[in-house]
């Protein structure tokens, strides 16, 4: 069963910005479409980016033009690119496959953007 890590969280401050990273145990990017989620405190989980296996990406209408989605298949790990944050991404951050996630899901990895 693949195992995936989510890592790059941390503390940002409003407008600023942070680069996720979700590593897999082994190369499942060329066989399903992978997608970031995240969950905030009260809230249900949501896709934040996703793309899939032939490269076509999708975001959240929250996070268009300033968050981006990439991967490096040769490294199994793929990329979430934050810029501009706002306190409302405040979040556990996740990574899993998309449009199903039907995956082990990771620990997250946390995103508090404050001042």
């Amino acid at each position: 069963q693949v195992q995936l890590v989510e890592s790059g969280g941390g503390l940002a401050q409003p407008g600023g910005s942070l680069r996720l990273s979700c590593a897999a145990s082994r190369n499942i990017f060329s066989i399903t479409g992978m997608g970031w989620y995240r969950q905030a405190p009260g809230k249900q989980r949501e896709l934040v980016a996703g793309f899939t296996t032939g490269g076509r990406r999708t975001y959240a209408d929250s996070v268009k033009g300033r968050f981006t989605i990439s991967r490096d298949n040769a490294k199994n790990t793929m990329y979430l690119q934050m810029n501009s944050l706002k306190p409302e991404d405040t979040a556990v951050y996740y990574c899993n496959a998309y449009p199903i996630f039907d995956l082990p899901w990771g620990q997250g990895t946390q995103v508090t953007v404050s001042s």
